[in-house]
C-alpha cells in the first residue's frame, strides 16, 4: 500500500493499518454483544459497531496518513515514544474496565 500524506510525501502505513484493523476487530467482536447487555437489538448493535469502527478508521487515516509529517518521527526520542505507547495502553485498559463495570451494573 503506497500511502502519501497531504503534501504527497510517502508515509509508513503500518500505524494506520494497526489502529484501523484493531478498531474493526474490537468493535465487531464485542460491540453487538456488549450492546445486547443493554437491551439493544442485534441489528442495531451491529450497525452501531460498524459506525464506530468506520469513524475510528477515518480518524486513524487522518491522523496517521493524511496529516503525518515523516520527519517528526526521527526527531522524537525513543523513550518519549515508548512512554506514549504505555500511556495509550493504560488508557485502553481504563476504558475496558469502565465498560466492564457498566455491563455488570446493568445486570447483564
Amino acid at each position: 500500500m503506497l500511502a502519501r500524506n497531504r503534501e504527497g510525501e510517502p508515509v509508513d502505513p503500518v500505524p494506520f493499518a494497526v489502529v484501523a484493523s484493531s478498531a474493526w476487530l474490537l468493535c465487531l467482536s464485542f460491540g453487538p454483544l456488549y450492546l445486547d447487555a443493554f437491551a439493544v437489538s442485534w441489528p442495531r448493535g451491529l450497525a452501531a459497531s460498524v459506525a464506530v469502527a468506520t469513524a475510528t478508521t477515518l480518524w486513524a487515516y487522518r491522523r496517521f496518513v493524511w496529516l503525518v509529517d515523516p520527519t517528526v518521527r526521527s526527531e522524537l526520542p525513543p523513550d518519549l515514544r515508548f512512554r506514549r505507547i504505555c500511556y495509550g495502553a493504560v488508557a485502553f485498559g481504563a476504558v475496558l474496565t469502565f465498560l466492564s463495570l457498566l455491563a455488570f451494573a446493568s445486570g447483564g
